[in-house]
């Protein structure tokens, strides 16, 4: 995958470690924000809520 692509999720929260290995880096738990996408602060993968999400706050 490439890190340029966007990362497409249902969840509100996201683990990213930057794929493990030698280029990983220390798991960090992203939230987004009302905007839907977020941008991992250490490997810049870039995350999008996908629009079939649940809303936040609504799990069962």
């Amino acid at each position: 995958m490439d890190p340029e692509d966007p990362i497409y999720v249902e969840t509100h929260t996201v683990a990213c470690d930057g794929g493990g290995g030698p280029l990983g880096h220390p798991k960090v738990f992203l939230t987004f924000d009302e905007s839907g996408e977020i941008v991992c602060p250490y490997c810049s993968r870039h995350y999008l809520l996908s629009p079939d999400a649940p809303a936040a706050g609504h799990g069962h």
